[in-house]
């Protein structure tokens, strides 16, 4: 009989919308891979550009907040595994897995660490250098909470599994390092890019939603792109992402070539005819799918310290990292010029796609991992008692809260 894997979504799966999306897709098609039946349950809303998961098989379930509907769903039907899609979803639904389906493995995926996020994102505002005051913050404590209470959590950085480790102390056990799970490039997919003649104009790409996106684009408007279009007159930045509004497209200029081009259908498309991939993120966490996508379709990029975190380990990097607006400037045009440079980094990416992201080294790991827990599931739980101790509190205080809210809502 096939196991049941429920995931709590956060989003319905957009995989041309960002990075997330993508992420998403490849752990159902990891969870396929063993044959298992796959329900996707979310909260949200469905746009235009969510993937139709019936057509891979995944069946499709609403659900409500602060509703004990679900405690009736997820009682009939009893998943083995129960994954969440960021850690705001085991807070909502969490405690009521654990109180109808004692036995489900819960996984938390974290899609990046979102204390490190916004506390960048608010150090940047301030204008002052990220430090632990802005780690060690209120989203901190119920972040680092919800992956005590899972049985282990999915880190996609190894950089976020340190400063888990080493700035909260949380126990190895209960983390997995899962990155973007890739196929191998084979050499005649190398062979068939686009060559350094054959290609023009610099490209930057991210759901305009996500606010380092955004603001990446307004630092590439006010301090770089001016500096890259002095010394390329008649070079033009492309500029693709879901969701464009109408302050993102009002920041195009087609004199100074810094076009606003929306939704792009198919990223590898518009990333392989593009010369050089910029990616000058200020705040973020995380691995950046826009440096996959160029890396993928040899596209060498230039991109801050922020942005290149967690993508290289110790092999040479696709391009020039650097976080001076000048010196990101130069490196880009230096980069459009040299074919020799250009060639070079363009192979550390390919490279470094398939020494760094190989998909079935990965998934080796986390069905290891999930057979191991689930064989021991008791005795894993009894070691983890600072997640017992939290999920206790949290049953109590959430779920109180939930069913006030639950009986508000239907008092009025």
């Amino acid at each position: 009989m096939p196991k049941h894997l429920l995931i709590v979504g956060f989003v319905w799966p957009e995989p041309k919308s960002s990075a997330a999306g993508s992420r998403m897709m490849q752990l159902i098609a990891a969870f396929q891979q063993k044959n298992y039946q796959i329900t996707f349950a979310s909260p949200c809303a469905k746009s235009d550009n969510a993937f139709n998961l019936t057509t891979i098989g995944i069946s499709q379930v609403a659900i409500e907040l602060n509703h004990a509907s679900f405690d009736a769903f997820v009682k009939q039907l009893n998943p083995d595994i129960v994954l969440f899609d960021r850690f705001m979803m085991e807070e909502q639904f969490g405690w009521r897995v654990a109180e109808q389906c004692t036995d489900a493995l819960r996984i938390l995926d974290t899609e990046d660490l979102h204390c490190l996020r916004k506390g960048r994102q608010l150090a940047f505002k301030d204008n002052n250098p990220f430090d632990e005051n802005y780690l060690f913050s209120d989203i901190a404590k119920r972040e680092i909470a919800s992956i005590y209470r899972c049985d282990f959590s999915l880190m996609i950085s190894e950089v976020e599994i340190e400063i888990l480790k080493t700035q909260f102390n949380v126990p190895d056990n209960l983390l997995l390092y899962l990155p973007f799970l890739l196929e191998e490039i084979s050499e005649s997919s190398t062979n068939n890019l686009l060559a350094f003649d054959e290609r023009e104009h610099f490209i930057t790409i991210g759901n305009f939603l996500h606010e380092p996106n955004y603001n990446s684009i307004l630092y590439l408007k006010e301090s770089i792109w001016p500096l890259i279009k002095k010394q390329l007159p008649k070079a033009e930045l492309h500029i693709y992402g879901a969701y464009a509004s109408q302050k993102v497209n009002q920041l195009q200029n087609n004199k100074d070539g810094f076009l606003i081009k929306g939704f792009s259908n198919d990223v590898n498309e518009v990333m392989q005819n593009a010369k050089i991939c910029l990616a000058p993120l200020r705040f973020g966490a995380g691995l950046k799918g826009k440096l996959i996508d160029a890396m993928q379709n040899g596209t060498p990029c230039v991109m801050t310290t922020i942005a290149a975190e967690g993508m290289f380990g110790n092999s040479q990097p696709n391009g020039f990292i650097t976080d001076s607006p000048e010196d990101f400037a130069n490196k880009a045009v230096k980069l459009y010029k040299s074919e020799f440079d250009w060639k070079t980094y363009q192979n550390n990416g390919l490279a470094i796609i398939n020494k760094r992201f190989q998909k079935a080294e990965f998934l080796e790991h986390l069905y290891s991992k999930i057979d191991i827990i689930s064989q021991n599931l008791s005795s894993h739980r009894r070691n983890n008692f600072t997640g017992q101790l939290l999920q206790h509190h949290t049953l109590q205080s959430t779920k109180f809260m939930s069913k006030w809210i639950e009986a508000k809502n239907q008092k009025e």
